[in-house]
C-alpha cells in the first residue's frame, strides 16, 4: 500500500497515513509525533507536517 493522508485525519490526515502505511494505530502515531516535536529541539514538527502534507497524496476518494 502507497504512503498517501488519510480519511481518518484530525488536521491533514498525515499522521493517519502514516499510521495506516505502517499498520499501527493513528492514535499512538499522533501522540509519538507531538512527544518527538515537544521534546526535541532538533526535529522541527511543525515544518515537517507541512512537508509532509504538501508532499503526500491525497486519499483516493472511490474508496470510501
Amino acid at each position: 500500500m502507497p504512503l498517501k493522508r488519510s480519511r481518518n485525519s484530525i488536521i491533514a490526515g498525515v499522521c493517519g497515513g502514516i499510521a495506516e502505511w505502517l499498520g499501527w494505530d493513528p492514535t499512538v502515531v499522533r501522540i509519538g509525533y507531538v512527544l518527538l516535536s515537544i521534546l526535541s529541539a532538533a526535529f522541527p514538527g511543525i515544518l515537517v507536517y507541512i512537508i509532509l502534507w504538501v508532499i503526500m497524496p491525497a486519499p483516493d476518494s472511490n474508496n470510501y
